[in-house]
């Protein structure tokens, strides 16, 4: 019997070689993958007779020996013809090179038995034709690693639901673990954040003890500056300027020298009313600007003349508001115009340019207020109108910090100190001005117009600024107090 192996790298190649040297008739007995390619073995299609004979003749000689009734021999298979063309047609439509007939597949595995010697010819012909599946060549081709991850997928889709749940279990423990670190993280960053703070005051009352020792003077004149009511950092930058050795009067000396030097304070030489312009006061509610308003517009009626002079109110929420800035038009003879948004205030400051100073009177309202923005907006939108920043001098100093951060911007012209008269000390209002760097044009003291409205004194303003607590006062510091006081507010000495 003619069988016939072939070895190619892939199933096409090699059914190819067969069909070149078997013909388009040929038989495949089996198919198989091995190292390195394909392996297929077949026979000629002129081999079935050969079969068949040699199983008749097998059948005749078993029977003769046990002389037992001769039974017609069971009906052949034969290879129709026309079964053949078929499965031949259907093979040259896929692919020419698959152009084998593989009629022969009804007892290729039994017919590769026979050729091993597992079974005879002659059985292989004659069993019925139950063709085997036949592997396409990808699966045949498929490797041991690609099978194994084909096998995990189909048992992930029969089962879905329970790696999810393990998933979300896992999920879930890891994001309680991070809840936890982050937890702790915070614990920690807060006791970091206390040990840290703790160390700072030891060393600052390391530092104050160290400077009452070497400059007496200098942690006396501190004392005295907090107790003025000075930041805890403006404190500091003063007292640098004095000497180990000095005196206390020496000492206070130095301080005022170095806080003239840092004063920003008009005089009358350029006064904001001879300058004139557009000018709006601003400031939270209560600080007095409508009085202050009719203070400066008195002055310069005073020098310049009612004609050279308009008042605008854009404050329509205060009741009587309007009518008290229109009182004090009418005993000034000054003409008064109340606008409501920035389109109005744009039109009337346009048929305002010939005069020679425009004050606006402005709606008071808290620093914290979120009106503030677009009210500095509407007046930068309507031309050259640079604003006036009134400060209360009885508020504390980080109130006062608080306003003016506020209300900055690159038209603030300066600010007016109000309510000087009622103020204890005028340390706070100063201190911020000094660090803000603001112009301090005027000062008010009182409610007459236009007397209590003055031009600041830089010796009054010194004076009423480190004016020393009586030793019985309540906010009179004593001993180390001060040196507390520094180490609470984390500045060094």
């Amino acid at each position: 019997m003619n069988v016939k192996r072939y070895f190619a790298p892939t199933a096409r190649e090699a059914l190819r070689a067969l069909k070149e040297e078997l013909g388009p008739e040929a038989i495949v007995l089996s198919n198989r993958a091995v190292e390195g390619g394909v392996e297929i073995v077949a026979l000629p299609g002129d081999a079935v007779g050969t079969l068949q004979a040699a199983a008749a003749k097998a059948r005749a000689g078993a029977a003769a020996p046990t002389a037992a009734p001769v039974r017609p021999a069971p009906q052949q298979p034969v290879v129709r013809p026309a079964a053949q063309t078929a499965i031949q047609a259907t093979a040259q439509a896929t692919d020419d090179d698959f152009r084998v007939s593989l009629s022969g597949l009804a007892a290729n595995a039994r017919l590769g038995q026979a050729a091993n010697g597992a079974r005879t010819p002659a059985e292989a012909v004659i069993r019925p034709f139950n063709p085997p599946r036949i592997e396409t060549p990808e699966f045949m081709l498929a490797t041991q690693a690609e099978r194994t991850a084909r096998a995990r997928a189909a048992a992930l889709q029969a089962e879905p639901q329970a790696p999810s749940a393990a998933a979300a279990a896992a999920a879930g423990a890891a994001e309680g673990r991070v809840r936890e670190l982050q937890e702790a993280n915070a614990r920690l960053m807060e006791e970091l954040a206390g040990i840290r703070g703790m160390i700072e005051r030891q060393l600052a009352g390391f530092a104050w003890g160290d400077t009452r020792r070497h400059a007496p003077s200098r942690a006396t004149v501190m004392g005295e500056l907090l107790e003025a009511g000075f930041s805890a950092d403006s404190s500091r930058r003063l007292a640098e300027v004095i000497k180990d050795n000095a005196t206390p009067a020496e000492a206070r000396t130095s301080v005022r020298r170095a806080l003239d030097s840092l004063l920003r304070a008009r005089t009358g030489e350029d006064d904001l009313i001879d300058r004139g312009g557009v000018h709006a006061l601003v400031g939270p509610t209560g600080v007095g600007k409508t009085t202050t308003t009719a203070k400066l517009a008195a002055r310069c009626v005073v020098r310049h003349g009612a004609s050279s002079l308009a008042l605008i109110t854009t404050d329509g929420y205060r009741i009587g508001a309007q009518e008290q800035l229109r009182i004090y038009g009418r005993i000034l003879g000054v003409p008064v115009f109340a606008v409501r948004d920035g389109a109005e205030l744009r039109q009337t400051l346009a048929g305002l340019r010939d005069k020679h100073m425009v004050l606006i009177d402005t709606m008071g309202m808290s620093q914290r207020d979120r009106m503030v923005p677009e009210q500095a907006r509407m007046l930068n939108d309507a031309g050259e109108v640079r604003r006036i920043l009134l400060l209360n001098a009885t508020c504390r100093g980080d109130t006062l910090d608080d306003v003016v951060r506020a209300y900055r911007g690159g038209d603030l012209a300066g600010c007016i100190f109000t309510k000087v008269d009622e103020a204890a000390s005028l340390a706070p209002a100063l201190d911020v001005a000094i660090r803000r760097k603001l112009d301090i044009l005027f000062l008010t003291n009182g409610q007459r117009v236009p007397e209590d409205l003055h031009l600041p004194n830089r010796a009054y303003l010194l004076h009423r600024a480190m004016r020393e607590q009586a030793a019985d006062s309540p906010w009179h510091l004593h001993d180390d107090e001060a040196g507390l006081m520094l180490a609470a507010a984390g500045a060094g000495v």
